[in-house]
């Protein structure tokens, strides 16, 4: 888990979030968005349940690498597998409004429809293994860290093509981020 001091040196603001969520079809014809990445900034955004959204906030852009692209699972994972999300927020509300906030188009977001694999790969741990059965052969395909780490970096691919003209726009008014959060 990245370091628990809030030093603004120990902070990279330029981070996104990737997360699942229920599908949606944006419009009539359109592929199912059931992935999405924002600025971490977004978290900051006033019609984001809020302190959850600045304390997710502080975990996402601490200790990170610029343009460092954080699955929600990671943080699951740092949190003792989840363990600790209650000391944290509800991250299930945040995520909620950021879908609401990105449907209405309050702020950007790259939105994703992933395979299926490629979502459960986004959805687990760092370390996991996601395991896939067919149910003609009853081969076993088991998919690892590497697998999602080519997930992520498929995503990145994306981002960087979305971002070309200018980077995710998190919305307007947002929230200063906490100096210290637990």
């Amino acid at each position: 888990m990245p370091q628990p001091e809030s030093s603004p040196a120990s902070r990279t603001t330029d981070v996104y979030l990737l997360f699942a969520h229920e599908p949606y079809y944006p419009g009539p014809g359109a592929q199912e968005i059931n992935t999405t990445v924002v600025a971490a900034a977004s978290l900051l955004h006033p019609q984001v349940r809020q302190p959850d959204g600045a304390r997710i906030h502080d975990l996402l852009t601490r200790g990170r690498r610029s343009g460092e692209i954080i699955p929600l699972a990671t943080l699951t994972h740092e949190l003792s597998g989840g363990a600790d999300w209650p000391k944290v927020g509800d991250w299930e509300a945040v995520v909620t409004d950021l879908v609401r906030l990105i449907r209405s188009e309050d702020c950007d977001a790259l939105s994703l429809g992933l395979h299926p694999i490629e979502r459960a790969l986004a959805c687990s741990g760092p370390d996991s293994t996601a395991r896939v059965v067919d149910p003609t052969t009853q081969e076993c395909t088991s998919y690892g860290p590497q697998d999602r780490q080519a997930v992520l970096a498929q995503v990145r691919q994306h981002l960087a093509w979305a971002e070309a003209g200018g980077f995710l726009w998190p919305g307007d008014g947002l929230l200063s981020p906490p100096r210290n959060t637990p």
